[in-house]
């Protein structure tokens, strides 16, 4: 008996193809939809008005403090339950259209996480601006909105890259959860490939395999970044003597 069937990966190529596709469509829309809410609102998280960043923190807190799963079933399957949604439904609107479908609604459940941990590391990272740049920026006669565009917003979000790197590569392992409401991602294409050859060996190692290079590119690509726009930020080599 062989101890792994190649024969099963090979002729499940194709639906492993389409399952990696639909796990980069649902990420990379999830994170670029995510960043992009993230930065106006974690201007607002760190906020000194309490009515301003209050209900930032209350939003980032719960979808932090909650499973990713949790969130999505309760928008797939609990999203028939609100009035609203009720009321849309039968007044025939097209938005409830919306909520019938499992891509949008794990679109949704993604780019709300995403965005929740993305406001705190860039808030974070606007916390921790050196406190001399700000200074630089007032002697030069920034307004405080010229600041934070010019001075803080940029350096905050190079500075964010290496914690930034680990909330992409946990939203694209987390996106496996996606098969549970019947979308076929990687992990969906593993579960059809084991129920369809009983050899769940061969379909869930190689699905982790296609997990495994996704994430190897993923850092390579933020480490390159890095090596680009935090050059700056590098400890001198050791011997390395100061030009007079």
């Amino acid at each position: 008996m062989e101890l792994f069937d190649f024969q099963v990966i090979t002729t499940s190529l194709p639906e492993f193809w389409r399952g990696l596709l639909m796990t980069l469509q649902l990420t990379g829309i999830a994170l670029l939809a995510g960043f992009a809410g993230a930065v106006p609102l974690a201007v607002a998280r760190v906020s000194k008005n309490r009515w301003v960043s209050g209900p930032v923190a209350a939003y980032t807190y719960f979808f932090r403090g909650t499973p990713m799963l949790v969130q999505l079933l309760l928008i797939y399957y609990g999203a028939g339950q609100w009035q609203w949604m009720q009321d849309a439904w039968q007044a025939g609107h097209p938005f409830w259209l919306l909520f019938r479908e499992p891509f949008f609604c794990a679109l949704l459940a993604f780019g709300l996480n995403t965005c929740a941990y993305t406001i705190e590391i860039i808030a974070g990272a606007m916390r921790n601006t050196p406190h001399g740049e700000i200074e630089a920026a007032k002697a030069m006669g920034m307004s405080r909105y010229k600041a934070l565009q010019r001075i803080v917003l940029p350096s905050s979000l190079r500075r964010m890259l290496p914690s930034y790197s680990n909330e992409v590569i946990l939203m694209l392992q987390g996106s496996a959860i996606a098969s549970a409401v019947t979308l076929v991602d990687i992990t969906g294409a593993a579960r059809n490939v084991y129920s369809r050859h009983f050899a769940p060996f061969e379909a869930f190692v190689f699905a982790g395999l296609v997990y495994l290079v996704l994430t190897f590119v993923l850092v390579g690509l933020f480490k390159y970044a890095e090596g680009r726009w935090l050059a700056h930020l590098a400890p001198r080599k050791a011997g390395k003597k100061l030009e007079a």
